[in-house]
């Protein structure tokens, strides 16, 4: 999803310079890689890579704890740890903008001080609750909760309730322990900063703008500041890949339609328990669609004849194919908006992380159904299946969304490169930020004016109150007198 902002800041003639896993085939000249050691999560966390199937279970606390935050640091740490990475950062060099990715690795917000240049983020999901609380962005938790967080029913008080404590939790923690562990990092890898060195936490304060892989035809409607700029489907702005041929033989022949499953990157079909992994194909082999699985191993035992597997799938060019029925998903958020972009239903079965929420959404947005991992079965998975395939109101509201995800003043990809080069031009685009943010919390909350309320009215009762026994003491002595004489 970042790709394109960096190439197509070259197209338009900015000297690009791009710290990257990802080595471009044909890059423009005025595009430079800095690339980092091309490792995987778990080889850094360490321990192995384990099963992603075991992470279903897993609350939002113990993905932070085992996952997010020591993923982070470790991954951090390894970019900041590359020879190239090194071998760059000890030249001195001038740039006009510094953009970085929002996913835990806050240490190279370090970059804008070094460089003396704003410092853009960009999420690859959609609103980030603690960049929210940075910036005094509005929280609005009866309605938009924390990325990582799934709820069941948002709206309600128990979500409500729980989505406060977790914005809490997440919070406190981030703020407290990991920033701190990143500033360890920005100690340690960046040498000669120009004194005073800033927090990592005022250089996200002081961010100029973030862009965020959101749209309000999808995600939960929001109010943002000026420098909050929803940029969902970025990646799906203009394509440059296609289908190999033989695939795009096997999609052209499949007259019935296809059924395609994906669970993206980090999660394995092959890893899928056999119980789960004898129910799809099951009923893989009793639906007249033919059916592609990325499947990562060579074989797969009981294959159908109506199922082609392969370990790789061009994925936003399959989802482009007439012929896509159904996508069956993870519900991470890329393929999500691939497609909602293509206007195909989907059946989603959440793991860990956002893809709950995408999931809820599409099945409240009605182009999709929830499966959820511990309910898979052969009964429960033929229903859903037949359910999305046979019933056209699935494909309808595929149809609505994708034509209002689309229906923009400019593409994604144009919005991101308008509001990058504003912040260039005006420089860090101080007019774009929330005051508030130079307020204490006890000022931005209001706290001191409704304490001051809170008196006001306060005094007022305790002075009526005051006032009404002062009065009923002197009737009551009034009515004393008057018998008194009344008896003389």
């Amino acid at each position: 999803m970042l790709r394109p902002i960096g190439l197509e800041l070259a197209e338009r003639g900015h000297n690009v310079t791009v710290i990257t896993a990802h080595k471009e085939k044909n890059p423009p000249k005025n595009y430079h890689e800095i690339m980092v050691d091309d490792k995987k999560i778990w080889d850094v966390i360490g321990g192995g890579r384990p099963n992603v199937f075991t992470m279903a279970s897993m609350s939002a606390e113990q993905f932070h704890d085992k996952i997010l935050w020591a993923g982070g640091l470790a991954v951090t740490e390894m970019a900041l740890n590359s020879s190239q990475v090194k071998r760059f950062l000890a030249i001195d060099q001038k740039f006009d903008l510094v953009i970085c990715e929002q996913f835990f690795q806050e240490a190279t917000y370090i970059l804008a001080h070094k460089y003396k240049a704003p410092l853009a983020l960009v999420t690859t999901f959609g609103n980030c609750m603690r960049h929210n609380i940075v910036i005094r962005n509005p929280l609005q938790l009866a309605t938009v909760i924390p990325e990582f967080l799934d709820i069941t029913d948002p709206t309600s008080f128990w979500g409500r309730l729980r989505n406060f404590y977790f914005t809490v939790y997440e919070f406190i923690w981030w703020k407290y322990w990991y920033m701190e562990k990143q500033e360890q990092l920005v100690q340690k890898y960046m040498k000669n900063l120009a004194e005073p060195v800033p927090s990592l936490y005022e250089m996200q304060r002081q961010a100029s703008l973030m862009l965020i892989n959101s749209h309000f035809s999808f995600d939960t409607p929001a109010a943002y500041l000026p420098n909050i700029v929803e940029i969902g489907g970025l990646h799906l702005t203009r394509s440059d890949g296609e289908l190999p041929q033989d695939l795009k033989t096997f999609l052209d022949h499949s007259k019935d339609g296809v059924v395609y499953m994906n669970f993206g990157s980090n999660v394995r079909s092959s890893e899928l328990p056999i119980d789960k992994k004898n129910a799809f194909l099951s009923v893989f082999r009793r639906i007249n669609q033919t059916v592609l699985w990325k499947w990562e191993d060579d074989h797969l035992e009981n294959k159908p004849p109506n199922l082609e597997i392969r370990k790789w799938m061009p994925q936003k060019e399959i989802l482009a194919h007439p012929n896509i029925k159904v996508f069956i998903s993870h519900g991470g958020l890329i393929g999500t908006q691939e497609a909602i972009f293509n206007a195909v239903p989907i059946i989603g079965i959440p793991i860990y992380a956002d893809q709950y929420n995408n999931l809820l959404q599409v099945e409240e947005k009605g182009f999709g159904k929830i499966l959820r991992y511990n309910h898979i079965n052969e009964k429960g998975l033929e229903n859903v299946l037949l359910e999305v395939l046979n019933n056209d109101t699935y494909k309808q509201k595929a149809l609505e969304i994708s034509k209002k995800f689309k229906d923009r003043p400019l593409t994604p990809l144009d919005t991101a490169m308008f509001w990058l080069e504003y912040t260039i031009r005006n420089n860090n685009s101080e007019s774009m930020k929330n005051p508030a943010a130079d307020l204490n919390w006890f000022a931005y909350l209001m706290i001191d004016v409704y304490a001051f309320i809170v008196f006001v009215f306060l005094t007022f009762i305790f002075l009526v109150i005051i006032i009404k026994r002062k009065l009923k003491y002197l009737l009551a002595n009034e009515r004393i007198v008057r018998s008194e004489k009344k008896l003389k």
